[in-house]
């Protein structure tokens, strides 16, 4: 079975349409296309992203396409707990689930002592540092004045007015240029 074989595999396991398989693993819905089709080879980081989404596949399986597609999929050995509950007749064992963050955090005794210890004796420093506003208004003396006064505005007129154009100069991006002078 060749990578674009197993790619599709991949897709159809995953249960999405080709476009939203690409929108899943954030590459663009062309590249699935053309991998599918064997026009493309994936590069490793298309592989990587296919396999951070979904951590349930085994790497040689798809690289190299040798073992099993799924973890879950390996014969592992069985627990004696397993082996007695088949013994005894009962149905099929659930499956072992990883567990989740929560019951991690909850089962450690010391999760979160060092932390707490660490933020009584120091304050956390923040980002950026506001000084407080005081309270009497603080009179701003290096400011300039947002309007001009009439008579500037009439000279800088008369001024441009006054002036006359001495020599234009046109650039054109392929590197040349014109000087005109009137």
């Amino acid at each position: 079975m060749g990578l674009n074989e197993r790619i599709s595999k991949v897709i159809e396991y995953s249960r999405f349409t080709p476009s939203e398989f690409a929108d899943e693993i954030d590459v663009q819905r062309s590249s699935i296309s053309h991998i599918t089709s064997g026009r493309n080879k994936p590069s490793l980081e298309f592989i990587i992203k296919i396999k951070s989404r979904f951590p349930e596949l085994l790497w040689d399986w798809l690289v190299t396409g040798e073992g099993e597609m799924l973890k879950s999929e390996l014969p592992e050995e069985k627990p004696a707990a397993a082996e007695s509950a088949e013994n005894s007749g009962s149905s099929n064992p659930k499956p072992a689930s990883l567990p989740d963050l929560f019951e991690l955090i909850n089962k450690d005794e010391n999760s979160g002592a060092a932390e707490t210890e660490m933020a009584e004796s120091e304050p956390t420093p923040r980002e950026s540092f506001t000084p407080p506003q005081s309270t009497a208004q603080e009179k701003i003396t290096d400011s300039q004045p947002l309007a001009k006064p009439n008579e500037q505005i009439i000279s800088q007129a008369i001024e441009n007015q006054q002036s006359k154009i001495k020599r234009i100069v046109i650039f054109y991006d392929n590197g040349k240029f014109e000087s005109f002078e009137p």
